[in-house]
């Protein structure tokens, strides 16, 4: 059985492996040079560490956000339609239309049916109205009649009272003493005429009978007399106190009914007026109703409030997972959803967004340098406008970590080319220095909260305090501290940036090796 030879790479792959080592040791050498020779820097100390010469000249201090040209002027179309309705008509994108030209059409035959049925409730509504106000004028009326007899019959019993005080009962007593006089006064006769029959009656002249007459008629004058005497007792202490308490009585009574049924008439009154009232809140009710319905089905086209460029709200809108779903005919969309945007033509601005830590830069009416990706080659000027109070919402929601506040950028000049949606780069000129001393920003730490930066002295590097101005998130500005040419090392040791204590000593809490503060 013959042994399997070892297998030899080719010289060609050992070749192509050792070429593209010796291409990346050359490229990493060169990018090495590179940063150690240019912009101001040194070649490493002695230590192996980068440094940088403090320089003077021109500094331009700047805030550079990227962001999104929207228009000045634009009209947001919103779907005012309550609920969620279906696209029949959708103008196409890019289109650019005129005030009144139809934009979308949305499905209203749901609230045709509606409609239909509100007009049935609205008769009915109406009906109930017109009932309730024609109730109202029968029971008023109803109520003036009754009140009217009541207060006729309070009248009469008052009256009734008044006659019988003043004018029956002394009538009945006058009646009741005159029958007394005339008795008395036919008992006096009747007794003359006895007496003188007696005397006849003993002289002869007359019979037994006759005399017997005479002595029946005495008694009859002296009965007529009782009665007389009697009635007018029962007159003055029975007949005219219960006739006075009964008219008396009836006059009250009377009286109370007269209340009762101005009191009833009243409430009949306010009754049939509150159901009139609310027959007529829900006739109004209803014809609102009807209305809101025949609003809602005019808002189903939506027109052109003005002249424009079409622009769907979905083709600016994203969220975390992605870009929404394009808008389209027989798409489902919900109330207060932003359907279409229609700028103004030649009104543009640029919105960015501004990190938090940049906001004590940034002020409005800054000038702002802009470049537009689609538009290579051209600068436009602009203005900050306006800086949002508050951060962005969706930032924040997005991540609570990012705290970025919404900035307009004014396009000042010509703003041709500028559409809606492109893509661009806002410079934001905070100050440009002639003459100013500045080192890289990572040259610059802190030490118990104070600027410094780690200075040359022969061959080792001491802390110096420094007094700094405004960076450009490259250069930081030197306002005193430094001088040109002196050397600052560009990796601070990462200690020095630790407050003092928690346990360490002074060379601990980033003092170097022999070195203070400068």
């Amino acid at each position: 059985m013959k042994e399997a030879k070892p297998t030899r790479a080719p010289r060609g792959g050992y070749k192509t492996v050792l070429v593209l080592i010796l291409a990346l040791v050359a490229a990493g050498a060169l990018l090495w040079g590179l940063l150690s020779t240019g912009g101001g820097s040194e070649r490493n100390n002695p230590q192996g560490q980068a440094t940088f010469k403090v320089e003077q000249g021109p500094l331009a201090i700047s805030v550079a956000q990227s962001g999104t040209i929207q228009s000045m002027n634009q009209v947001v179309i919103k779907n005012e339609v309550e609920g969620r309705t279906t696209i029949l008509y959708l103008v196409r994108e890019g289109t650019r239309v005129e005030k009144g030209d139809l934009l979308i059409e949305l499905d209203a035959s749901r609230l045709q049916d509606d409609m239909i049925d509100q007009q049935i409730r609205m008769m009915n509504s109406e009906a109930a109205f017109i009932r309730a106000r024609e109730n109202l004028e029968v029971v008023r009326n109803q109520a003036q009649s009754e009140t009217e007899r009541a207060e006729l019959d309070a009248q009469f019993a008052a009256e009734d009272l008044k006659k019988y005080v003043e004018g029956d009962f002394p009538k009945d007593l006058m009646a009741a003493e005159a029958r007394i006089t005339i008795s008395r006064e036919e008992l006096r006769r009747a007794e003359e005429k006895l007496e003188w029959s007696r005397v006849l009656f003993e002289e002869k002249y007359i019979s037994q009978t006759e005399l017997q007459a005479d002595e029946l008629a005495a008694q009859r004058a002296q009965l007529d007399l009782d009665l007389a005497l009697a009635e007018l007792e029962l007159l003055q202490n029975f007949t005219y106190r219960r006739k006075l308490d009964e008219l008396r009585s009836q006059e009250h009574q009377t009286a109370m009914a007269l209340e009762r049924v101005r009191r009833k008439a009243a409430a009949d009154v306010i009754q049939a007026e509150a159901e009139l009232r609310a027959r007529d809140s829900e006739y109004q009710r209803e014809q609102m109703r009807l209305k809101k319905i025949e609003e809602q089905i005019a808002k189903t086209r939506i027109h052109a409030p003005n002249a424009g460029l079409v622009v769907y709200a979905t083709s600016t809108q994203a969220t975390f997972r992605g870009n929404v779903e394009p808008l389209a005919e027989g798409q489902e969309v919900r109330e207060r959803q932003e359907l279409i945007y229609l700028p103004a033509p030649g009104s543009v601005k640029a919105e960015i967004k501004v990190h938090e830590s940049n906001l004590d830069k940034v002020a409005v009416g800054m000038p702002v340098r802009i470049t537009v990706n689609a538009l290579p080659g051209r600068v436009f000027e602009g203005r900050v406008a306006n800086i949002a109070p508050l951060p962005d919402a969706v930032s924040v929601w997005l991540n609570p970590d990012l705290k970025v506040y919404n900035t307009d950028i004014e396009i000042l000049g010509n703003a041709e080319g500028l559409r809606t949606g492109m893509s661009c780069r806002a410079e934001i000129l905070v100050a440009d220095y002639d003459e100013a001393l500045y080192v890289p920003v990572q040259a610059v730490t802190r030490i118990d909260g104070v600027p410094t930066v780690y200075v040359r002295k022969g061959g080792q590097f001491a802390p110096r305090t420094v007094d700094v101005g405004l960076d450009n998130n490259r250069m930081v500005h030197i306002l005193d501290g430094l001088a040109v040419g002196e050397s600052v090392l560009l990796t601070p040791p990462l200690e020095s940036s630790r407050p003092r204590g928690a346990g360490q000593t002074g060379s601990q809490a980033g003092q170097p090796p022999g070195g203070g503060r400068g």
